[in-house]
């Protein structure tokens, strides 16, 4: 894995944020200086954990992130409703300071690859405008296929570099899932890294 990533995934609560959680303590237990970044984060009740409140728990890292707005909604409409502006300059402002200070950044994006952020402002423009590859989270079950062979279509056609497929809630015991990581490595032509057991 590189240092610098952005963990996106096929859909919303397929388990990006514990698989960032995983990746940024698995690189601080080997002594590498790691952090996390989320560029936008929206859903942050008091009711529960937020992602980077639950990262800081699970690793221990130090977290950051540029926008974050209360509703549990698709960031553009939350911004809209906050009447904020995205601005991606601010990203990639906070992106640079952040890795000025650490050897490796976990960047975890919002919902699935296309999220929009804004009017004439998405994602993959936030990954591309960074410089990063992509590590693509998919949920082990029934429908990962289609989800996960589209994701990393789109990706491609975007002209985003995948790094690979972590499986999340993965059950090797289980015979669809096995199939379901026989399929996608052949169909979407991408190695998948690793198969999570479940998400906490």
């Amino acid at each position: 894995m590189d240092s610098r990533i952005f963990v996106t995934a096929t859909g919303t609560d397929v388990g990006k944020t514990y698989v960032s959680a995983r990746l940024v303590k698995r690189m601080r237990d080997q002594g590498i200086n790691c952090e996390y970044f989320k560029p936008v984060m929206s859903g942050t009740c008091e009711s529960k954990l937020n992602d980077c409140e639950y990262v800081q728990q699970i690793s221990g890292a130090p977290v950051h992130v540029s926008y974050r707005f209360e509703p549990a909604v698709s960031p553009h409409l939350a911004a809209k409703l906050a009447d904020v502006r995205i601005e991606k300059e601010k990203i990639a402002e906070d992106f640079e300071r952040i890795s000025r200070n650490t050897f490796a950044v976990v960047v975890e994006g919002a919902g699935g690859i296309f999220t929009p952020l804004g009017e004439n402002l998405t994602q993959p423009d936030i990954i591309k405008m960074l410089g990063l590859e992509v590590i693509i989270v998919a949920n082990a079950g029934l429908g990962t296929i289609n989800a996960t062979v589209l994701t990393v279509e789109y990706a491609r056609s975007c002209g985003i570099g995948i790094q690979g497929i972590i499986l999340n809630r993965y059950d090797k015991d289980n015979a669809v899932h096995a199939d379901n990581k026989t399929q996608i490595e052949k169909y979407a032509n991408v190695k998948i890294l690793e198969c999570f057991k479940n998400e906490i």
